[in-house]
């Protein structure tokens, strides 16, 4: 009797070691499901088939890690087929904002209406600034492709001087660009932060910032070479200078050059979508407004307009309700278990998208 009492308590010992086993193994793996982070593969559907040279294919690429990975390759026309193109400068300081385009300063969006133009000096605080026929109130711009090429060369004469510049679409000849995107974003080791920070190019303005001013005799401050093509690198690194992609083949370039093209008195406004044109790259875009195709969420988030080069996606600047993100990492990103990593890009007027890649990017 005491022999099979004892193999009934062992029985039940192991039954109960077993059985707590088990728990354990489901409570183990529902927390390591919970722990794992969401990744969120690229969607090539979301692209605007009209703004594509060719149709996306999958091609094998080296990553900036050293690695190889499957990679989408997208060849833009590099023009938007979702919104027009332009206006950038009106032509008299009596027209409205519906004739010019947008100029960003200080983290400020400021309409590139004839008031605006008119009263440019005192914006800057500096007496050269004259865009303008005092008795016509005609608005001096450049009218040729010619003068477009010109007047946006970094070494432009002084008979460029107080010029608003623009360059219009019927001045591009067929450009199309070549990117490669990770099909799925890989996490770097560490983030990849571009050399150009949050407003680039920015700084001067109206608040008590001190105006550009242009050099001794006239040369217009030196800077690096304009990269042609499509994807620009940055040091010789081969990272991406251009930030991403808007689903419309548009890229979302480095921050404009503002303080070269105010030290030389002229101003390059941006159209209501962010963007402008230069011969070389086409139609770009130096900040995010809203007018591109964008991506509505289920819930609150904000709305999705594009890709960055390492494959995460790139959101706007607010939620729905219009509260900024105040938990971003140093790239201007962070997590969500819907979208997994992603990107909220900065507020248009700091001239400026992302800071950085927080994955690996094509080479």
């Amino acid at each position: 009797m005491m022999i099979k009492n004892r193999i009934k308590i062992l029985i039940l010992g192991i039954l109960l070691v077993s059985i707590s086993a088990c728990k354990n193994k489901v409570s183990s793996t529902k927390d390591t499901s919970e722990i794992a982070e969401v990744t969120i593969p690229v969607k090539s559907e979301n692209f605007i088939a009209e703004g594509l040279a060719e149709p996306i294919t999958v091609v094998s690429r080296t990553l900036s890690d050293g690695t190889t990975a499957d990679c989408y390759k997208i060849v833009t026309k590099g023009t938007p087929t979702d919104h027009d193109m332009g206006p950038w400068c009106p032509g008299n300081i009596s027209d409205d904002a519906s004739a010019g385009g947008i100029w960003l300063e200080n983290g400020k969006v400021y309409d590139v209406d004839g008031e605006f133009v008119k009263n440019l000096a005192t914006f800057y605080e500096d007496d050269t600034w004259m865009l303008y026929d005092k008795e016509t109130g005609e608005i001096t711009k450049t009218k040729t492709k010619q003068e477009c090429e010109d007047a946006a060369n970094p070494n432009v004469g002084v008979e460029y001087q107080n010029f608003c510049v623009e360059c219009l679409p019927s001045y591009l000849g067929e450009i199309t660009h070549t990117y490669y995107i990770p099909v799925t974003p890989k996490k770097a080791e560490k983030a990849y932060s571009f050399s150009r920070g949050p407003g680039g190019g920015g700084g001067h303005g109206p608040e008590g910032h001190e105006p550009p001013k242009r050099p001794e005799g006239g040369e217009r401050p030196e800077r690096g070479e304009r990269p042609e093509g499509g994807r620009p690198q940055e040091g010789g690194t081969g990272m991406p200078s251009n930030r991403g992609l808007a689903f419309n083949g548009v890229v979302f370039n480095a921050p404009a050059p503002t303080d070269n093209i105010l030290s030389a008195y002229t101003i390059a406004p941006f159209d209501d979508a962010g963007g402008h044109i230069n011969l070389n790259e086409g139609y770009h875009y130096h900040a995010a407004t809203g007018v591109s195709k964008k991506i509505e969420q289920e819930d609150d988030h904000s709305a999705m307009i594009g890709y960055a080069f390492d494959g995460y996606g790139i959101y706007g600047n607010t939620d729905a309700n219009g509260k900024e993100y105040t938990d971003l990492d140093e790239s201007r990103g962070h997590y969500d278990k819907v979208r997994g990593y992603h990107y909220h890009v900065d507020q248009a007027g700091n001239n400026n998208f992302i800071d950085g890649l927080r994955g690996e990017y094509a080479l």
